[in-house]
């Protein structure tokens, strides 16, 4: 019981007013914007009412600096590293360009 509230019963409820609910089995999700958020291991659930559907995600957040274009072939530029490795080593460095580099330098 949820503080006196019968959790089958809500359901039930909503199931009347013609509102699904379904959990997602996810590993991660990622919001890609101005800035980019991941949270790993999420609990999300799909409301689904009246065809539309919305999208609750719960969660730790963790902010990721996007590196550019730029950061990227300056890195391989410099290493002589592959695309894959230069993101790869962004990702490690949290996007800070020298550390990648003296990463993929010292092998």
């Amino acid at each position: 019981m949820l503080g006196g509230i019968d959790p089958k019963l809500i359901a039930s409820q909503m199931k009347k007013m013609g509102i699904k609910t379904e959990t997602l089995d996810a590993k991660e999700v990622i919001i890609r914007g101005s800035k980019t958020i991941v949270i790993k291991n999420p609990q999300v659930t799909v409301v689904d009412m009246q065809g539309q559907k919305t999208y609750q995600i719960m969660g730790r957040a963790e902010e990721k600096k996007e590196e550019s274009r730029e950061d990227l072939d300056l890195v391989m530029e410099q290493t002589g590293a592959t695309e894959d490795e230069a993101r790869e080593a962004l990702d490690g460095a949290e996007g800070d360009i020298a550390v990648a580099i003296l990463k993929l330098k010292k092998g």
